[in-house]
């Protein structure tokens, strides 16, 4: 029998479902306060689980940035130590018969022409005696070595005054001395005052005023036992003949070994082998090597961090869909479908996660700057690790939430509601 037309649901009189039989979808603010009901309610396990993913973040953040601090200061160490540079000496033993162990003139103008050179100078051994006194005799030698110098030796070597000042461009010609840190110690002169007349030394038959005195150069120890002199004053004084006896080379560092090979033939083009290049610095294969080394303790240690931090969120997550389980019945009974279910419990793992993953990259920010401002280095806080560690707690939210909330969804009203 046909039902009455008073009988038939009035949207289907108008040929369309009635309201209450289409799906409910929830707006994302909805789903998100739906989320946080959960974190709202149970502060303390919530706090507890973020606790957990924020360890996870921080460690993270201070396994990267404390080390990356540390290299940092490392590699301004290394680099001052002289990693993007090399030396070039005349070898005595190659030299032929009779011939001095030093360089052409125009040696130094040809190695600045290699592309990869950023800076060049010279140092010649002027083969002369330097005193303190002519008192004292010629045979009583104090081992120090005179050498004509150019006046960007010490940009080039990175070498620093500790009394007075270096020669100048307008002291190159007059007799001006400036003495290494062991030579002034052996010459008996500490420091320089200002105002007081210089002090002098004989270098040979010739006095010099000492103008400057120079700190210890780690990566040139020869001029710590040299006196240096202007470039033309040895000449003038001294009867130099204007031939260099060793450069230092400055250079782009990726290209370093590239110089290397081609200075031989650059700077003494007659007799390549008699130039003794010295090889990247032993410093640069432990920059090298700490780099590659601390790439791969970075990439252990997070994963590491990341997912105990994860375990410890599917955990929280595994226990709420438990404790929750009259909710769960009681919003099925009212019509929510399994859709929503799953959205609920899996925005509040990524929520949990994100919060967690906020503070912990707080945390880690605060704790790397704080040790390396402690340890001296220059802070780094690498922007990967940053972007990296809040993408990783939402994934790691994600991941955690999936099957807590897939296991939410599958429970039916009235087993749910039946639990005590």
């Amino acid at each position: 029998m046909r039902a009455a037309p008073w009988h038939r649901p009035t949207a289907a009189r108008h040929g369309s479902a009635t309201p209450w039989h289409r799906p409910v979808r929830l707006s994302p603010s909805d789903l998100l306060r739906l989320g946080l009901i959960g974190i709202r309610t149970r502060r303390m396990r919530a706090a507890l689980s973020a606790l957990g993913i924020s360890i996870g973040i921080a460690t993270m953040i201070v396994v990267t940035g404390i080390p990356a601090s540390s290299q940092r200061a490392l590699n301004a160490e290394l680099t001052a130590l002289g990693t993007d540079r090399l030396q070039a000496i005349a070898d005595a033993n190659a030299a032929e018969q009779g011939e001095p162990a030093s360089f052409p003139p125009e040696s130094v103008a040809m190695v600045a022409r290699v592309g990869p050179v950023q800076a060049v100078t010279a140092v010649a051994n002027t083969h002369t005696v330097v005193r303190r006194s002519d008192r004292i005799g010629e045979l009583d030698l104090s081992g120090l070595t005179v050498l004509a110098a150019r006046p960007n030796l010490l940009d080039v070597i990175n070498a620093k005054v500790r009394s007075g000042r270096y020669l100048t461009a307008a002291t190159d010609r007059f007799p001006t001395a400036v003495l290494g840190s062991v030579a002034a110690a052996r010459l008996g002169y500490r420091d320089l005052r200002p105002g007081e007349p210089p002090p002098l030394v004989l270098i040979g038959d010739r006095w010099f005023s000492v103008i400057g005195i120079l700190r210890t150069t780690p990566l040139t120890p020869d001029i710590d036992r040299s006196v240096l002199v202007g470039w033309e004053a040895a000449h003038s004084q001294l009867g130099f003949d204007r031939r260099p006896t060793q450069l230092f080379i400055q250079a782009h560092e990726a290209a370093i070994e590239d110089v290397d090979a081609v200075l031989p033939a650059t700077i003494s083009p007659q007799s390549p082998s008699m130039v003794l290049v010295s090889r990247p610095s032993d410093a640069l294969a432990a920059k090298r090597s700490a780099e590659a080394t601390f790439s791969g303790l970075f990439v252990g240690l997070a994963g590491l961090a990341l997912l105990v931090g994860g375990i410890g969120v599917a955990n929280t997550m595994v226990i709420s869909v438990l404790e929750r389980r009259r909710e769960i019945g009681l919003r099925r009974a009212l019509g929510a479908n399994r859709g929503q279910i799953r959205g609920q419990f899996l925005t509040e793992s990524i929520a949990l996660s994100g919060l967690g993953g906020l503070t912990g990259i707080i945390v880690g920010v605060l704790a790397t700057v704080g040790y390396a401002t402690y340890k001296n280095w220059p802070p780094v806080i690498p922007l990967n690790a940053v972007t990296g560690g809040l993408c990783g707690a939402v994934l790691i939210g994600v991941i955690a939430g999936v099957y807590p909330a897939v296991r939410a969804s599958r429970l039916s009203p009235t087993a749910a509601l039946a639990t005590t």
